[in-house]
């Protein structure tokens, strides 16, 4: 448990000064308002549910500490979708200081909404698994989930994920960043097709699961 506390004490100071760096040192000024909304959203609720977890399963947390990719495929992916993240966080930053968008108010109060309920979904889906991983990997005794939000969809931590990630440019108030974000979609479909081929061949009634839940991403889509 301490192991776990300190490794918190360090990644969550890092991620947040590493998120205002994106943000603030491309736009030039901390009046970038939609910057401190969207960290406030991000990172208030953050700390309610590291703490709902270090009292309740604490295990989660240690494995959503995990960065080490182990199958190949997933390395390369992960590589092209922290590029675009990068990227994608700076654009809104010289989007404010040059003024190349103008989105409504309205538009922005909307994409932090659906941004807090991606994120409360993917709390409700780390609530039903605990072995939802940051990296792509089957444990010893992991069981295959299928109550909840798994019953729907075989992913719904991506829905919850892409919920965000759709909506931060336009809560950033940047059209530009939002085509970065785009590609975003296909990456996690490339990860979610490698995924559930490690979860088919390495964990017992992962097969038997995708014929009673046959939707990955949407149901009556795909």
């Amino acid at each position: 448990m301490q192991k776990i506390k300190k490794k918190i004490f360090i990644i969550f100071p890092a991620a947040l000064i590493v998120t205002g760096l994106m943000l603030f040192l491309p736009a030039g000024s901390f009046s970038f308002w939609n910057a401190w909304v969207f960290i406030a959203v991000l990172f208030i609720p953050c700390i309610f549910v590291v703490l709902y977890f270090l009292k309740h399963d604490p295990k989660l947390l240690e494995r959503r500490m995990q960065y080490k990719e182990k199958e190949i495929e997933q390395k390369t992916i992960m590589k092209i979708a922290t590029l675009l993240f990068v990227i994608g966080f700076i654009t809104p930053g010289l989007d404010f200081r040059y003024g190349w968008s103008s989105v409504p108010l309205l538009l922005v109060i909307i994409s932090y909404t659906i941004i807090f309920l991606g994120y409360m979904l993917i709390f409700f889906v780390f609530k039903e698994n605990t072995y939802t991983s940051r990296i792509i990997e089957v444990e010893k005794g992991q069981k295959v989930v299928s109550t909840g939000p798994y019953s729907i969809v075989r992913h719904p931590m991506y829905v919850g994920v892409l919920l965000m990630y759709l909506f931060i440019p336009t809560a950033l108030g940047s059209y530009y960043s939002l085509i970065l974000f785009l590609p975003i979609i296909l990456i996690i479909i490339f990860r979610i097709l490698n995924e559930e081929k490690v979860l088919t061949r390495d964990l017992p009634g992962y097969a038997e699961y995708t014929k009673k839940v046959k939707y990955r991403l949407i149901p009556g889509i795909w």
